[in-house]
């Protein structure tokens, strides 16, 4: 299972009270996380990425092993400990100001 923590307002739109764990099939990707995640929580969809063009959403950032993949391409594979459910997706919601 991989496991993957959203920010606060992600889990209130989802409902959720923690981290998820998912299901993902095939190479384990940027990509495949998001599609396995926006499948289970349709209301989800478009609040990461983009609708039409799977780009990520500015300010939402991805973290994996405390390396920040957030340039990444989307099918970039992620490390072995996500993969074991060792270490988790994270997706964090970016702050600016001045």
């Amino acid at each position: 299972m991989i496991r993957v923590v959203l920010p606060y307002h992600l889990r209130n739109l989802a409902r959720i009270n923690s981290e998820v764990q998912l299901q993902v099939f095939g190479a384990i990707t940027i990509h495949t996380i998001l599609t396995a995640l926006e499948a289970r929580y349709p209301m989800l969809a478009g609040t990461v990425r983009d609708h039409t063009t799977q780009q990520r959403r500015p300010f939402v950032r991805y973290y994996v092993c405390g390396e920040d993949l957030s340039l990444a391409p989307p099918d970039t594979p992620l490390p072995d400990k996500v993969i074991s459910g060792e270490e988790p997706f994270v997706v964090l919601g970016a702050i600016a100001g001045g």
